[in-house]
């Protein structure tokens, strides 16, 4: 209601004004029939109605994109984590599997900042090595500059034989999907609902206002100014939701939640690592007294 409250105050003391006229100036000749702002009202209900739904289609595909970058950011690590064998030289191919994995989630803060026109660079040098933050310092889009540096340790985890070509195909479609989904959030980002579309509804809700409290003031008198403020605000409110679901990356309490989904990335890909720690043995024999032995694959 506070997004409306001005609306409602100029709608009250309108109302007030009108009533006041009304009733102590002998202006009761003049009178709107009921049906007249009720024809309105049906018309407006309808575009307001298509309005909100074309506002929430764009909220829920920007959530259904940052649903499948959850999505592969698992499959991403688990992909890297699984396809890399540290049977041998296994503290470097760790240290190679912990920079790709903590660059994703470098890139899920930067693209969550980079759409609501944030410093994209700002926190990422807690999970970026020094090269790699050398590297973006620069660079305008950097969401895309780390998805570029994920291909080139892609090709060299190829080139040094830590992975085959198939692993590598599948890898690099996860990196598209990664695009993909960038892809269409920026698209929504910088897809502006029509103005005239918006300005035109505006205006027929604020003619439909001026309009109502001639038609309820001879059947309700005093009271048409809590009616006529109820009634309006219905229309006010949801105009002002069509608007801010309309544009899900403002940085708003009605955003999709990329921060939040960001930080739960973070936590999913951290327990995800902690299950892939660098050994210097391929298995461990775990022999229970009187017992079979038990093998533990690590």
């Amino acid at each position: 209601m506070g997004k409306i409250k001005k609306e409602l105050i100029m709608v009250a003391i309108y109302s007030s004004v009108i009533y006041f006229v009304h009733q102590y100036y002998n202006f009761k000749e003049i009178s709107i029939p009921l049906t007249v702002p009720a024809i309105l009202g049906t018309i407006i209900s309808l575009l307001l109605a298509f309005r909100s739904n074309q506002a929430y289609d764009r909220w829920w595909e920007a959530r259904i994109l940052w649903g499948a970058i959850v999505n592969d950011s698992r499959t991403f690590t688990r992909q890297i984590l699984t396809f890399v064998d540290s049977s041998y030289d296994g503290d470097e191919k760790w240290a190679l599997k912990e920079r790709i994995v903590k660059r994703q989630i470098a890139w899920c803060y930067s693209l969550s900042r980079h759409l609501r026109r944030q410093n994209s660079k700002q926190n990422l040098e807690v999970y970026l090595s020094e090269e790699d933050v050398k590297t973006v310092k620069n660079l305008e889009h950097v969401p895309l500059a780390l998805n570029e540096l994920q291909g080139h340790d892609l090709r060299t985890l190829y080139k040094l034989g830590w992975i085959n070509e198939y692993q590598q195909v599948a890898l690099d479609g996860t990196l598209t999907g990664f695009t993909n989904s960038m892809g269409g959030c920026e698209r929504i980002k910088n897809t502006v609902f029509p103005a005239t579309y918006s300005v035109y509804i505006h205006w027929l809700v604020l003619f439909f206002v001026l309009l109502l409290p001639f038609s309820l003031i001879e059947f309700f008198g005093i009271l048409q100014v809590p009616l006529v403020i109820g009634i309006s605000s219905a229309f006010f409110l949801i105009e002002k939701m069509a608007i801010h679901l309309q544009d899900p990356f403002e940085n708003m309490p009605t955003d999709t939640p990329t921060t939040a989904i960001s930080r739960k990335i973070e936590q999913d890909l951290k327990q995800m690592m902690k299950d892939e720690l660098p050994k210097d043995i391929d298995t461990v024999v775990n022999q229970q007294q009187n017992g079979p032995a038990v093998f533990y694959i690590l």
